[in-house]
């Protein structure tokens, strides 16, 4: 077989240089367009005035330590300490709906991410925090907001 190079002839180093920072460009359009970033600025909206009814029955796991709720994208739970606290349901890791309560600290379900009663992760899929927000207690009543 004869090779014959011309004007429209590229050699494979050419080529594949080529194609590296073609594929590079068409990944970095298409996933800049999918991705976003691992903040909680997807988080919303955040509570305003959320309240809980601490004698209704859907809300009994609030009256023992480590119990926790989920409530319009907001999980409301009573730490070890016997505090109550809130924190978004949105992990800033991936933006997963699929943030828990275990005793003493935030996790997600979808990777492991952990974060403290204040929002601060422990990990590294935690490293971002989660938003916490304030709660309030009058009465019976617990009263969540931004």
């Amino acid at each position: 077989m004869s090779f014959t190079k011309n004007a429209n002839n590229i050699d494979r180093h050419q080529f594949l240089r080529k194609l590296g920072f073609g594929g590079a460009s068409l990944a970095a359009v298409y996933f800049g367009a999918h991705l976003q970033s691992c903040t909680n600025d997807r988080v919303t909206p955040a509570p305003t005035n959320l309240t809980v009814d601490l004698t209704a029955s859907g809300n009994a796991a609030l009256k023992t330590n480590g119990g926790y709720i989920i409530k319009d994208g907001v999980v409301i739970a009573r730490s070890n300490t016997g505090a109550y606290i809130a924190a978004t349901l949105t992990c800033s890791h991936e933006g997963k709906n699929q943030i828990t309560y275990q005793t003493d600290h935030f996790y997600c379900t979808a990777h492991g991410a952990k974060y403290d009663n204040t929002g601060k992760g422990l990990n590294s899929e935690g490293k971002n925090g989660i938003a916490v927000y304030t709660t309030t207690l009058t009465g019976n009543i617990l009263t969540i907001t931004a």
